[in-house]
């Protein structure tokens, strides 16, 4: 069932629907979520089942913005003095926290580990279905990506529509929000080892974030035994036509080569590149912001023309792009 978010009763029907353990397809900021009462472990188990996603797979849970840290201790069982500074400066918006989780709480959602991801959504329908779901006393709403394991994020109701169309009206309520405004992930760091660690780049630099936080935000790459964070698989994010990264100089060769045996090939390119009449192809823009916005929502719009390969011209180094290459590169992978 689809709704215009704009109509206040869609939000009180989503929000009765979560309260009863039911699934709604959420709007957020980053990408439309498959949410489900946090607490609920049979609703949280629906959205692994929905997804195809490995039970140890861990979902991130989103609090409302009227009271953040009543929903935080709720969910956690300490917040470091950097995580309070990270939740000051950015929320609500596109940052996740991993914390040490209540071992009362949302273990099916947190996939069995001992911490749990917490996020403050600014898309105005999430909050207005966060705030009407709390007053039904659901704490905290699980919400992944609304598309099948390791497939391309949604970024539109439509997109969620298809991806579940299997379900029937019956199973899943969309709420319609519009595109979402940052369209990719949020970035996620982890606070559970002592020291922030960025585990997922999002449009947030690492610059902005040691800024936020008063202190070195350091790589995932570091040692010890991280937390499963979501959508940090190395496949991920992937079209069903397989996606190869080249530079603008590898695929003018590799376009001229092939001439017009490339018609199984759709492009989506900053630089200029000569190909055959009718390949698909989109023109990546030059700002990273931009570029986020529209990158999943492009590579199901590529994929959707049924070619086998689709070409993407390496994004430009610089912490501003860590976002959208982490995604390519798990699309790729």
């Amino acid at each position: 069932m689809l709704l215009d978010a704009r109509d206040a009763t869609a939000i009180e029907q989503a929000a009765q629907r979560l309260a009863r353990g039911g699934l709604v397809g959420l709007p957020t900021e980053t990408v439309y979520g498959l949410a489900a009462d946090a607490e609920n472990a049979t609703a949280v188990r629906a959205i692994f089942e929905a997804k195809g996603r490995p039970a140890d797979h861990p979902l991130i849970v989103h609090v409302a913005p009227d009271a953040p840290r009543q929903a935080i201790d709720a969910f956690a069982s300490a917040v470091p003095a950097f995580a309070e500074r990270l939740i000051a400066a950015f929320w609500p918006g596109p940052l996740t926290l991993i914390l040490p989780r209540r071992a009362d709480v949302a273990a099916v959602a947190a996939g069995g580990q001992n911490s749990v991801g917490l996020r403050c959504p600014a898309h105005p329908v999430a909050q207005a279905v966060l705030r009407a779901a709390a007053a039904q006393g659901v704490r905290g709403v699980a919400a992944p990506s609304a598309n099948r394991f390791g497939r391309v994020s949604p970024t539109t109701a439509a997109h969620v529509a298809e991806e579940f169309a299997a379900l029937g009206d019956d199973a899943l309520l969309i709420l319609d929000g519009g595109a979402c405004a940052v369209g990719i992930e949020s970035a996620i760091v982890d606070c559970t080892r002592g020291h922030p660690v960025l585990l997922r780049p999002g449009v947030l630099t690492p610059a902005q974030l040691e800024a936020a936080a008063g202190e070195p935000v350091w790589g995932r790459d570091i040692g010890g035994a991280a937390p499963r964070a979501s959508g940090t698989l190395e496949s991920h994010y992937a079209p069903r036509a397989k996606v190869r990264l080249m530079d603008a100089k590898q695929l003018r060769a590799a376009m001229q080569v092939l001439g017009n045996d490339a018609k199984h090939i759709a492009l989506y390119t900053r630089t200029p590149i000569e190909a055959a009449r009718g390949t698909p192809r989109r023109r990546m823009p030059d700002d990273a912001a931009a570029t986020a916005q529209e990158l999943f929502a492009v590579l199901r719009e590529l994929d959707a023309t049924g070619v086998r390969l689709i070409w993407v011209e390496t994004p430009p180094e610089g912490p501003e792009w860590d976002g959208v290459r982490d995604r390519l590169n798990r699309a790729a992978a």
